[in-house]
């Protein structure tokens, strides 16, 4: 393993090389390595994500792994977590095989709530080896990217079914090394203390007083992570992870308007119409006709 020499800015982004959102409502995403990798020459350059958690899956060929400035080679099969805000490159042989898999921290928060527990596992950078349980692991990736990519009777539960047997699998592997607390890892652990407030509390309109309070830190300090992290202030977060939920909600269930806005705590339909607008550039009556 050797150090990397540090960028002089770090890039954030939803997806590499995006600076959109999901592609769908989905609170994960999958494809292969060869999807993306191939369009950047095999290269992904180091870059961060503030609002997800990645595995990357390592079936056949090598890799250069960077992640927090460490470089370390890798032959598969192997799993890379990529906890969120941790600065992470990658580059591929060419024809390299395996999947990245990138989830949402509300979906994590949903299935740490299931599990009973934080998944460690997924809180900090370390590499699995796969070594006996390869064609398992393969086998559960392959079908998590069919699943992902097809709209099928009760996708969203099969896909919580493949993603759930992967997280036991993978916490099973023994607790991560522990690592040194520094300023950076500080800011990690209020961001992702803030995103599962906001996954326990984001329908009860909570003002961001409140939320810093919970946190123990100022709504300065907060506002300024967010901004540093996600590109908005903490208000815009907690904003984006409503217009996800009704996103979803218009999409996934039969709730009408009205029933949305009632279940996501608005006052009215009227505001929760011009919520939708603003962040969503388009009226939730214009989102559920183009999706229909």
């Amino acid at each position: 393993m050797k150090r990397a020499s540090a960028p002089e800015s770090v890039p954030v982004f939803k997806l590499y090389g995006e600076q959109r959102g999901w592609p769908t409502p989905d609170l994960l995403h999958c494809e292969s390595i060869h999807q993306r990798s191939s369009l950047y020459a095999w290269h992904i350059r180091v870059h961060q994500h503030a609002e997800l958690v990645q595995l990357l899956y390592v079936h056949k060929g090598q890799a250069e792994i960077e992640i927090e400035g460490e470089r370390r080679a890798v032959n598969g099969p192997c799993i890379q977590v990529v906890p969120s805000l941790c600065v992470h490159g990658f580059r591929f042989s060419p024809g390299t095989q395996g999947y990245v898999l990138s989830l949402a921290l509300p979906l994590l928060s949903r299935l740490e709530a299931q599990f009973g527990r934080q998944l460690d596992v997924l809180g900090q950078p370390v590499c699995v080896m796969v070594r006996r349980a390869r064609r398992h692991i393969h086998t559960v990736f392959a079908a998590l990217l069919e699943e992902y990519s097809h709209e099928k009777d009760a996708r969203e539960m099969m896909l919580s079914s493949l993603l759930g047997a992967l997280l036991v699998w993978l916490n099973r592997q023994g607790a991560p090394t522990a690592i040194l607390e520094d300023k950076s890892a500080r800011k990690r652990s209020v961001l992702r203390q803030f995103a599962r407030l906001i996954e326990s509390h984001y329908r009860e309109h909570l003002s961001l007083a409140e939320y810093a309070q919970r946190l123990g830190v100022s709504t300065t300090y907060l506002n300024c992570l967010c901004r540093e992290f996600h590109g908005t202030s903490a208000l815009g977060v907690l904003h984006q992870r409503l217009l996800l939920e009704a996103k979803r909600s218009l999409q996934y269930t039969s709730m009408s308007i009205t029933q949305v806005s009632d279940y996501l705590g608005f006052s009215d339909v009227t505001y929760f119409s011009r919520f939708f607008r603003k962040r969503g550039g388009m009226a939730p009556k214009e989102f559920k006709m183009k999706i229909e």
